[in-house]
C-alpha cells in the first residue's frame, strides 16, 4: 500500500503546484508576458517531478503518471497488478490535487485544465502523442541498468520541463492521463461540463505516447545488448 500512496500524493503534489502555477501565472496569456508565465509552468512541473522522484522515488518510483506506468509495464518493469493499482492512485490523486486547488482559487483562473490546439483534436493528438514519447524514453533510459539511476530524477525534470516549454501554446502540454482527467472532473462537477469534452484526447495520447516509448526503447535495448555481445 505504501507505493500505491506514494503514488496518490505524488500525483496529488503535481496537480496542486504544477497545475497551480499553470492557473495563477495565466499560462494562455498571449504577448511579451506569456513568456515568463509559460516558462514558469513548464519550470513548476519539471521541479515537481524533481522533488518527487527524491522523496517518494524509492518507494514507488514516482511515476505518477499513467503514461510513465505503461511506458514500464510494457517494458516489463512492472507487473500488470501494479500498473492497475498505480493508475488508479494516480487519477484519485489528480483528482485530489485539483479539488484542493479549486478549494483555494475557485475556477475564476481555471485549473490548469488542456485544450485542443486550434480547436483540431487530430492535431492535438499528434503533439502529445510526441511530446509523450520525448519525456517516457527519456525516462526508460535513465532509469535503465545502463542509465544514470543516481542523476534520474533531474534528467527527468528536466525533460518534463522541456516538453512543457514547447508544449504549453499548443494544447497547455499533459503527457499525463491523471494530471489533465483531474482539473477537467472537479470543473465539470462546479458548472463547466465542456471540460470534460476533449479530455479523451489527453488520456489517449500520452497512453500512446508511452507505449511508443516502449515499443522503441525495447528495439534500441536489444541492438545495443546485441553489439556488446
Amino acid at each position: 500500500m505504501r507505493k500505491y500512496f506514494s503514488e496518490f500524493l505524488g500525483t496529488l503534489v503535481l496537480v496542486l503546484f504544477a497545475c497551480g502555477t499553470a492557473a495563477v501565472t495565466g499560462a494562455k496569456l498571449l504577448g511579451s508576458a506569456a513568456g515568463a508565465a509559460y516558462l514558469l509552468t513548464a519550470l513548476a512541473f519539471g521541479l515537481v517531478v524533481v522533488a518527487m522522484a527524491y522523496s517518494i522515488g524509492q518507494v514507488s518510483g514516482a511515476h505518477i503518471n499513467p503514461a510513465v506506468s505503461l511506458g514500464m509495464l510494457l517494458s516489463g518493469r512492472m507487473s500488470a497488478k501494479d500498473f492497475v493499482l498505480y493508475v488508479i492512485a494516480q487519477f484519485l490523486g489528480a483528482t485530489a490535487g485539483a479539488a484542493v486547488l479549486y478549494w483555494i482559487i475557485g475556477d475564476g483562473l481555471g485549473l490548469g485544465q488542456n485544450a485542443l490546439y486550434l480547436g483540431d483534436a487530430f492535431k492535438s493528438l499528434v503533439i502529445e502523442v510526441i511530446l509523450t514519447f520525448v519525456f517516457v524514453l527519456t525516462i526508460l533510459g535513465v532509469t535503465s541498468k545502463r542509465g544514470n539511476p543516481a542523476q534520474a530524477g533531474l534528467v527527468i525534470g528536466l525533460t518534463l520541463t522541456l516538453v512543457h516549454i514547447l508544449g504549453i501554446y499548443f494544447t497547455g502540454t499533459s503527457v499525463n492521463p491523471a494530471r489533465s482527467f483531474g482539473p477537467a472532473l472537479i470543473l465539470s462537477l462546479v458548472g463547466q461540463p465542456e471540460a470534460l469534452s476533449v479530455v479523451w484526447v489527453f488520456i489517449l495520447a500520452p497512453l500512446m505516447g508511452g507505449a511508443l516509448a516502449a515499443a522503441v526503447w525495447q528495439a534500441l535495448d536489444r541492438e545495443e545488448g546485441a553489439l556488446k555481445a
